[in-house]
C-alpha cells in the first residue's frame, strides 16, 4: 500500500460517521450525573458547612487542599486501569457505570453530617466522605466518561459535537442546581435535615441519568480503534494492544506531551474561576443585600453558555479551527468580566448581568471543544510514540476538575477565614466585604486572562496536521517523530 493510500485510509477513518443523534445525546446526558455532584459541591458545600454545620472555613479549605493530594494520585491510577481494562462492556463504560453508585452514596453522606457530633468528628466525617467521593468514585466515573470520547468515535467533527452536547447538559444541570437548591432547602424546612433531603434527590437523579448514558453508546472494537490505514493493520493493532505501557511509562508519555500539560492547566484555571463565581451566593447576600440575586446571575451565566455551546460545532466548522474560536472566545470572556467589575463599582446591577452574559458567551466554545482537544493530544502521542494511553490522557478532565475545584474552594475558605468572615451573621466586618468583592469580581477576570495566554500556545491541531503531512511524505518507518 502506498503512503498516499495509507494516509487517505487514515483520513477516511476520521471522516466516517460513527454515531447517531441519540448516541450523542445519550453520551452528553452523562454530564447530568457528573454535575449533580460537581455543581452541588462547588456552589453549596462551603455555605452548608459554615452557616448550617458551623465549621471554620479556613479548616475546611485546608482539608480540601489535603484531599486533592489523594485525588491527584488516583487520577493517574484510574486512567491507567481504564487503559488496561477489557470487558464485554468495553474499557471505560464499566467504570463509568459502577463508580456512580459510590458517587451517589458519598454526595448524600457529605450533606448528612450529624449535628450532634463534636467538632473533630464532624471535620473527620467531611474529610473521609469528601476524599472517597473525589479520589475514588468521581475520579473513576469522570475519567471513564471523558475517555469515551476517544473510544466511541474517531471522527473529529463528532467529537466536537459530543463535547458541545455534553456541556449543554453540564451547564443546564449546573443552572438547575444553582436556581433550585436554596428554594428546595427552604421548602424542606431549612437546617441540616433539609440539606440531606436535597442531596438524596440529586443523587437519585444523577444515578438514573448516568445509567441511561452508559447504555446509550458502544465502544469501538480494537481493530477499528487502532486502525491506521496500514496493509498490515491487524498485526499492528495486535502489537499495540499487547504492548500496553506500564504506569511509569504512561506517566512519562503524559509529561512529554506539552499539549496535555496545557490542557490540564486550562482545566485547573477554569475550575478556580468557577469556584470564585461560586462565591456569588456570599456576594449577593452581603454585598447586594439579597441572596435571591444568586439565581438571577445563574441564569445570565448559564443560558448564554448553553446557547453558545449549541452553536459551537457550527462555528468551529465555519472557522475550520478549534484554536482560533477558543482564543478569540476567551479574549471576549476576559473583556466581559472586566466590564462586570466596572458595572459593579457603578452600582448598576442590570449592566452587571449583561456583561456577565458576554463573559459566558466568550467562555463557552472552550467548554465544548476541550474533549476534542484532549483527543487531539492523545492522537499526538499515538503518532509520535506509537502508544495508546487514552485513559491516562483523559485523566486531564478529572485531574483538572478536582485540582482546580479543590484549589478554588480551598482558597475561598482561607480567604474567608483571613478576612474575618463570621458564619451566618447578618453583618460582616469591612474586611470580609472587601474580600468578597475581590473573590467574586476580580479573581475570575484575572484567571480568564491567564487562560487566554495559555490558549494562545495550545496549537495541537496544527501540530497534528504537520505530523500527518510528514507521515504521508515519509511513512512511519522513516519519520523520526514516530517511535515504533
Amino acid at each position: 500500500m502506498s503512503e498516499t493510500t495509507r494516509t487517505t485510509a487514515a483520513d477516511d477513518s476520521r471522516e466516517k460517521k460513527y454515531l447517531r443523534w441519540y448516541n450523542k445525546v445519550g453520551y452528553g446526558a452523562g454530564d447530568v450525573g457528573g454535575n449533580v455532584v460537581y455543581a452541588f459541591i462547588a456552589f453549596f458545600v462551603m455555605i452548608y458547612l459554615t452557616d448550617t454545620v458551623g465549621l471554620n472555613p479556613g479548616i475546611i479549605g485546608t482539608l480540601i487542599m489535603v484531599a486533592r493530594i489523594f485525588d491527584g494520585i488516583s487520577d493517574i491510577f484510574f486512567g491507567s486501569l481504564i487503559d488496561k481494562t477489557h470487558t464485554k462492556m468495553g474499557k471505560a463504560r464499566p467504570w463509568m457505570f459502577w463508580a456512580y453508585f459510590g458517587c451517589a452514596a458519598m454526595i448524600v453522606a457529605i450533606f448528612a453530617i450529624p449535628p450532634s457530633l463534636g467538632d473533630f468528628a464532624m471535620y473527620a466525617w467531611f474529610f473521609i466522605t469528601y476524599v472517597l467521593l473525589n479520589a475514588v468514585f468521581f475520579t473513576a466515573n469522570n475519567i471513564a466518561f471523558s475517555t469515551l470520547t476517544a473510544l466511541i468515535t474517531k471522527n473529529a467533527e463528532e467529537r466536537v459535537q459530543m463535547g458541545s452536547i455534553r456541556f449543554v447538559f453540564a451547564f443546564g444541570t449546573s443552572l438547575l442546581i444553582q436556581v433550585s437548591t436554596v428554594g428546595l432547602v427552604e421548602a424542606f424546612g431549612g437546617g441540616a435535615d433539609a440539606w440531606r433531603n436535597v442531596a438524596i434527590i440529586y443523587a437519585l437523579v444523577g444515578l438514573i441519568v448516568n445509567t441511561i448514558s452508559v447504555f446509550s453508546v458502544r465502544e469501538l472494537p480494537a481493530e477499528v480503534l487502532y486502525e491506521r490505514g496500514d496493509e498490515d493493520a491487524e498485526g499492528e493493532q495486535a502489537a499495540i494492544v499487547a504492548d500496553k505501557p506500564t504506569l511509569l511509562a504512561s506517566l512519562k508519555l503524559l509529561v512529554a506531551n506539552k499539549y496535555y500539560l496545557m490542557i490540564v492547566l486550562v482545566f485547573i484555571l477554569g475550575q478556580v474561576a468557577t469556584a470564585m463565581l461560586g462565591m456569588g451566593i456570599y456576594f449577593m447576600k452581603y454585598i447586594l443585600g439579597d441572596a435571591g440575586y444568586f439565581s438571577t446571575f445563574a441564569w445570565f451565566i448559564n443560558i448564554p453558555m448553553i446557547l453558545m455551546l449549541m452553536a459551537t460545532p457550527f462555528i468551529v466548522k465555519w472557522a475550520g479551527s478549534i484554536y482560533w474560536v477558543n482564543l478569540y472566545g476567551y479574549i471576549i470572556g476576559f473583556i466581559g468580566r472586566l466590564l462586570v467589575i466596572v458595572a459593579a463599582f457603578m452600582g448598576n446591577i442590570p449592566l452587571m448581568l449583561v456583561f456577565t452574559a458576554v463573559g459566558s458567551i466568550g467562555m463557552a466554545p472552550l467548554q465544548g471543544t476541550l474533549t476534542a482537544l484532549i483527543a487531539e493530544a492523545s492522537e499526538n502521542t499515538f503518532m509520535t510514540k506509537n502508544k495508546r494511553i487514552d485513559g491516562m490522557m483523559f485523566s486531564a478532565t478529572s485531574l483538572g476538575v478536582k485540582f482546580g475545584g479543590g484549589i478554588g474552594v480551598a482558597v475561598t475558605g482561607w480567604l474567608l477565614a483571613a478576612s474575618g468572615y463570621v458564619g451566618d451573621s447578618d453583618v460582616q466586618p469591612e474586611s470580609a466585604l472587601n474580600m468578597l468583592q475581590f473573590m467574586y469580581l476580580w479573581m475570575p477576570a484575572i484567571v480568564l486572562g491567564i487562560v487566554a495566554l495559555v490558549l494562545s500556545r495550545l496549537k495541537v491541531e496544527q501540530a497534528n496536521k504537520k505530523l500527518r503531512a510528514e507521515l504521508a511524505e515519509g511513512g512511519p518507518d522513516e519519520n523520526p517523530l514516530v517511535v515504533g
